[in-house]
């Protein structure tokens, strides 16, 4: 997979968000199955000594388990979950749709007409007067804006 989609990227596939999560629970299900089997080991450790041992690997398995939720991985999973809570009614969140950054609209908008055909290639007047925050203004109309952490992004209604 390509680098983790985050808030400074100008487009977002939601497929990469869903990846992204999907990697982040599995890390996570790792850590709470190790815990889990260190506990079993706990009850059933046959002497003092076999307990105490369990006891301590059970007690660095929920610390790491604790570590990992305040870690970097553990707050990007809360806010990619956190986006993706918000996309899902919208568009076809499973199978890819794409996030557009608020500061990038205007380029995109410029992009999508051209590659429409809605501006020829040879750029010449009148083409170079349109009003693009007009035609952004009227673009996003089709759009729905989310939140990613702060920064607003635009996908299709």
């Amino acid at each position: 997979m390509r680098d983790a989609p985050s808030n400074t990227d100008d487009v977002i596939d939601s497929r990469d968000v869903i990846a992204r999560i999907e990697e982040l629970e599995s890390e996570r299900a790792d850590l709470v199955e190790a815990t889990s089997e260190v506990e079993t080991a706990v009850n059933e450790a046959a002497t003092e000594d076999d307990a105490e041992d369990a006891q301590t690997a059970h007690a660095d398995a929920v610390t790491a388990l604790a570590e990992w939720h305040e870690s970097d991985e553990g707050k990007e999973l809360e806010t990619l979950k956190a986006l993706a809570d918000q996309c899902e009614g919208y568009g076809d969140w499973a199978h890819g749709e794409t996030l557009i950054r608020e500061s990038y609209f205007r380029d995109y908008a410029m992009e999508l007409a051209e590659d429409c055909g809605m501006i020829p290639k040879d750029l010449a007047w009148p083409c170079t007067c349109i009003d693009w925050e007009q035609a952004c203004r009227e673009l996003k109309m089709d759009y729905t804006e989310v939140d990613f952490d702060g920064v607003s992004y635009f996908m299709r209604a």
